[in-house]
């Protein structure tokens, strides 16, 4: 019997991952630990940059841009959170802005040029409203993940001393995103970093796509393509060096998501993200999927809007940017 490997492992506790953090699901000849780094996305820049984790969380386009540059590891399609994003920018009623096609010639602020959640509204701006992004002016007021990514040059750092929620409150910006790809945070990725962005007076703002929800699962029903969010690394020499370890990991993952999704068909909903993937399970079914098959729409999709978006050098392949553990 092989001796349990040591992994330091860095993972947000969600619904579908709780298990593997509490124990009751184990990581077959893995012995985890967990670290708890709050918020997260700070455990994805220290993967990025240190290559800290043996095993990290990180988003999808952080993930595929830092393989694209040579960083030593390599991605599970293991996808912990999803979301869909038609909804998630807003607009000042002085903006002029009245449809998605009005950003042209805006200036629209989003935290990270390369934060996934502003690539998948791009993505979806330019394929479903014919919005030119290069014609709009993208304010950021974060670092990227990947410092040595090179922005488009309609990519514009906000002002020293200024954030995102400053400067749509003042009239400087004409849209922004919402939550934490926007104005719902202030400043780098650390503790309590959404509150600080608390009084941005988002409810005096308009939504720039009205009935969202509607369109949304209308366009899944249309492309099949469900937006993947937090997907799990590894580091390229213990995928090497332990060809069994994909496919423990993944096992381990679909197991703790398992017993998560069968709570919530049993009805146990104990906070929004429970009513989230309830909702998203009457429109795509399992709320979670694993795999490459199950996902290929939404990582084909990811692929060429970041390659059309400047982040990516050219559209690769699934296979070049993921393990497939069930092969």
């Amino acid at each position: 019997m092989k001796p349990p490997v040591k992994l330091k492992i860095a993972i947000a506790t969600y619904g579908h991952t709780a298990a593997l953090k509490d124990g009751r699901v184990r990581i077959e000849t893995v012995d985890g630990d967990f670290l708890e780094i709050n918020p997260i996305i700070a455990a994805f820049r220290r993967m990025v940059r240190d290559v800290e984790f043996d095993v990290c969380e990180m988003a999808p386009a952080t993930y595929m841009i830092a393989r694209a540059a040579g960083a030593p590891f390599k991605a599970l399609p293991i996808f912990i959170f999803r979301r869909f994003h038609h909804a998630g920018i807003v607009c000042r009623p002085d903006s002029g802005i009245r449809a998605p096609k009005d950003l042209e010639g805006k200036k629209v602020g989003v935290r990270a040029y390369s934060v996934s959640t502003g690539i998948w509204t791009r993505g979806i701006l330019a394929d479903e409203y014919g919005v030119d992004n290069a014609k709009v002016t993208w304010v950021v007021d974060d670092e990227e993940h990947v410092t040595t990514l090179k922005l488009p040059p309609n990519v514009t750092k906000a002002p020293a001393g200024q954030s995102l929620v400053s400067m749509m409150a003042d009239g400087q910006l004409q849209a922004a995103f919402t939550g934490p790809a926007g104005i719902g945070r202030a400043g780098a990725p650390k503790d309590g970093w959404e509150a600080s962005a608390s009084a941005a007076p988002a409810a005096a703002y308009r939504d720039l796509i009205p009935d969202a929800q509607r369109l949304e699962a209308e366009w899944f029903r249309r492309t099949g393509i469900y937006p993947v969010h937090g997907l799990i690394v590894v580091k390229d020499a213990l995928l090497a060096e332990r060809s069994w370890l994909a496919r423990a990991l993944f096992d381990a993952f679909t197991k703790a998501k398992s017993l998560y999704v069968d709570r919530l068909k049993a009805g146990e909903v104990a906070n929004d993200v429970d009513r989230s993937y309830v909702e998203l399970s009457k429109v795509v079914g399992d709320p979670l999927p694993y795999g490459l098959a199950a996902n290929r729409p939404a990582i084909d999709a990811l692929i060429r809007y970041s390659h059309q978006q400047g982040l990516l050098p050219k559209r690769y392949e699934a296979g070049e940017m993921f393990v497939d553990p069930q092969a």
